[in-house]
């Protein structure tokens, strides 16, 4: 019977995880994901899944403002499922109507970190099109410090994932779930 309860609570389960570049949200969801049985999906991968076409490249070619249109709808899209573990990019924050649909329709869990974490986790990622300038470090400091009212904005729960392990932050987050 408890299994049965959990697996139908899992089918309706939407946890969508929100952060800055290299808080962790691909790794956690992924694993997330497999533990509750849900479906995962990284919105950054999924977009360059659908369009062929790497998110640096979507930046080149349309810039930030055709690369965030494309995420709108794609999340509209995916918050809508159920039994998903959405990992959003990291600017998916920015527009009002992502917030919207993100807190409205699921779970948020805010995954924060320090700068000086997200530097380390990021500084060989060359898939970043935002962190290609001479200084990353400032660059991460300004999209943390913008980003950041509107990450505590949305979200259910935050947890800082600098001194844990992804299996910490994961069962912080399984017994915070509604």
């Amino acid at each position: 019977m408890a299994t049965s309860r959990l697996s139908a609570m899992s089918a309706a389960l939407r946890i969508f995880l929100i952060g800055p570049m290299g808080a962790g949200k691909t790794t956690i969801g992924s694993q997330l994901a497999r533990i509750l049985k849900l479906e995962f999906i990284d919105c950054d991968h999924e977009l360059e899944h659908r369009t062929g076409a790497s998110v640096a490249l979507i930046f080149d070619i349309e810039g930030e403002a055709g690369f965030r249109e494309r995420e709108s709808r794609l999340i509209d899209e995916l918050s809508q499922r159920d039994g998903i573990v959405l990992a959003t990019g990291g600017g998916a924050v920015l527009a009002a109507d992502n917030r919207r649909w993100l807190h409205e329709r699921g779970f948020v869990v805010y995954l924060k970190s320090t700068v000086d974490k997200l530097v380390e986790r990021t500084r060989f990622d060359t898939n970043r099109p935002l962190l290609r300038t001479p200084d990353p470090e400032a660059t991460l400091r300004a999209i943390v410090e913008k980003r950041e009212p509107l990450y505590r904005e949305i979200a259910h729960l935050t947890i800082d994932t600098g001194k844990l392990s992804v299996k910490q932050v994961i069962k912080k987050i399984t017994s915070s779930l509604p």
